[in-house]
């Protein structure tokens, strides 16, 4: 009978458990007494350039550690691949450089585990920067296989449940967390230069306002109420402005009670800002130049490309309201019968948008532009002149 693959699995889930419970027998299953003084990344800057000769002539000493990618056995020589936070760094191992106890224990370690090294830098006869290992040990033993190698997790959904497992073997996506970062951290420092300041505002509401979505519902026990997680922190950031805080933003986590999707998730990190004394003139200003040094700045130019478009962020950024979208994007439309209640109805009902009686003619606009415009839409744009029959306030 074939071996299905969650059989076989499983069985290695149980070989690996069984390597734990012998580890635990000797006392030293999980030890923390191990500190590291150098990660990866840091190594090949200041050594990857470096002659074999000079760099076996310095020998510097390095204490690393990581999770071990590949491991390859040949004889009394041994190569590990390990991976850090930084990226990875080969460690050189031979039997005559440690126990031979340990060499062998080493050779039933797996690819998962997290082990720990010292010993002097090197580089290999194919010149891979190295480290020529003299203490090697287990710290922590990874009970679950890793993802094929070379194809790592092909399924976009278990990317999304199991994030950490898509980190420890997509460089892509390690490097999208970190761009993440960079990102919000350069948005703290643009903004607060302009001197706006960073606030933290309540996360349940008593009413649910802000925008227009569900709310998720919770119940104060001690106060005996309904509560709503926050949609959108615009309410208590404009109590703010009315305190004479003039300039105020937050990234903040906002819940808003609908479908899920790889677009889209019910809990999500939304920056909001506003500063007194301003129009929609001046933000738009503002978030054109925050885009574009932001991309300088985390990116290192302004010409970016994105799925398959290349778009240059030095350049001014288009401005359209609805209206205009509507007669550049809509054939049904003419410039006479943007605001005609019949007419919209009419067009609506061709695109077969769903037409109730209470729309008015800036909802069934929105209705339009949802449908028929906001697909057509490329590159950073500012859709202006929002229909107040929208606006949640």
């Amino acid at each position: 009978m074939t071996e299905t693959s969650a059989q076989s699995e499983n069985r290695l889930i149980a070989e690996r458990r069984e390597k734990l419970g012998r580890l635990r027998e000797k006392g030293s299953a999980f030890p923390n007494d191990f500190r590291r003084d150098s990660i990866a990344a840091e190594l090949h800057a200041a050594y990857g350039e470096h002659e074999a000769e000079s760099l076996e002539a310095e020998s510097p000493m390095v204490h690393v550690a990581g999770r071990m990618m590949a491991k390859r056995v040949m004889g009394k020589v041994s190569f590990i691949n390990i991976q850090d936070r930084s990226g990875q760094i080969q460690l050189f191992v031979q039997r005559d450089h440690i126990t031979p106890e340990l060499y062998q224990e080493f050779k039933s370690w797996d690819v998962g585990d997290i082990v720990a090294a010292s010993g002097a830098l090197f580089k290999t006869k194919t010149g891979e920067l190295s480290v020529r290992t003299d203490e090697l040990r287990l710290l922590v033993k990874s009970l679950r296989p890793m993802p094929e190698k070379w194809h790592g997790i092909a399924d976009p959904e278990l990317k999304l449940r199991q994030r950490y497992v898509d980190l420890i073997v997509n460089e892509r996506t390690r490097e999208v967390f970190s761009l993440r970062i960079e990102l919000i951290r350069f948005i703290r420092s643009f903004l607060d230069a302009l001197d706006f300041a960073e606030v933290e505002t309540p996360m349940m509401h008593p009413v649910a306002g802000g925008a227009v979505a569900r709310p998720f519902v919770t119940h104060h026990n001690a106060l005996n109420m309904e509560l709503f997680l926050r949609i959108a922190p615009e309410l208590y950031l404009k109590r703010l402005l009315v305190g004479g805080m003039e300039r105020v933003y937050e990234i903040n986590r906002s819940f808003r009670n609908e479908g899920t999707s790889t677009q889209h998730n019910p809990e999500f990190t939304m920056l909001e800002l506003y500063q007194a004394y301003a129009g929609y003139q001046d933000f738009i200003s503002l978030t054109q130049n925050l885009i574009r040094e932001a991309a300088r700045t985390v990116l290192g130019e302004v010409v970016v490309e994105y799925q398959g478009q290349t778009f240059d962020l030095g350049e001014p950024f288009e401005v359209v309201t609805i209206e205009q979208s509507l007669l550049r994007f809509n054939a049904g439309l003419g410039s006479s019968e943007l605001r005609d209640l019949d007419v919209l109805r009419r067009v609506c009902k061709e695109h077969k948008i769903e037409v109730r009686p209470e729309y008015g003619a800036g909802k069934l606009q929105i209705e339009l532009f949802e449908k028929t415009v906001e697909h057509h839409l490329s590159g950073p744009v500012f859709v202006t002149k929002y229909p107040a029959e929208v606006s949640p306030l």
